[in-house]
């Protein structure tokens, strides 16, 4: 699909979930969730289903802008409603994939307290509690796939606690990486919601080949 408007950022996939109260998108790297994305998704909407007047859309969660992967929407206030009150349950089950520099353990948990300063995250023990959990799943020359789960979601969560135990994001220079890229190797590739209408347990998964 191709969003009009913001033509810079090319050509966009085809939704991966669409209906009256949900919409589920891949956002590439490199954009910002808000406003941009967010405005792109509107576009859509209207075009695709000839709404006139304004469209009701709005994001249940973010990516940071140099990460890419699904960002859901609710598409009615009552999915609104339901989505965040999910989401500050825990309720939503948010999976990513990341490349980080090293080889870590075959899997674990991390829970570390971090506080939100000077747009990064930061270690103190003052701060609020922040808990993923990971698995390997490949590892390449000095590299490793994991596949997290978050527990809680925090500001720049994954990134700042996998920089603290000595593996930050392959490319993500902010929090320590070695190398610079223009993105850094964080997919957000999986999450699984209970329906805010339906209540259907619904998994949706990323159509993006995820590499290092």
């Amino acid at each position: 699909m191709k969003f009009s408007g913001k033509e810079k950022w090319g050509i966009l996939l085809e939704p991966i979930f669409c209906d009256n109260h949900l919409l589920v998108l891949e956002k590439p790297a490199g954009i910002a969730t808000q406003p941009d994305f967010h405005e792109n998704a509107k576009i859509w909407v209207k075009e695709h289903f000839r709404k006139p007047g304004n469209v009701f859309l709005e994001p249940i969660h973010r990516l940071d802008k140099p990460v890419s992967g699904l960002v859901l929407f609710a598409r009615t206030s009552k999915a609104l409603t339901r989505l965040n009150e999910a989401m500050r349950e825990r309720r939503i089950r948010k999976f990513y994939l990341a490349w980080v520099e090293g080889i870590v353990d075959e899997e674990g948990t991390l829970e570390h307290s971090l506080r939100h300063g000077n747009f990064r995250a930061h270690i103190d023990p003052n701060g609020k509690k922040a808990i993923l959990h990971f698995k390997r799943l490949e590892v390449k020359k000095n590299a490793s796939l994991v596949e997290i789960e978050l527990e809680t979601g925090r500001y720049h969560q994954i990134r700042a606690q996998f920089a603290a135990i000595g593996h930050p994001i392959l490319g993500d220079q902010k929090y320590g990486a070695k190398e610079r890229r223009e993105n850094i190797a964080l997919h957000h590739h999986k999450f699984i919601i209970s329906h805010p209408v339906s209540k259907k347990e619904i998994t949706f998964r990323s159509l993006v080949v995820f590499s290092a």
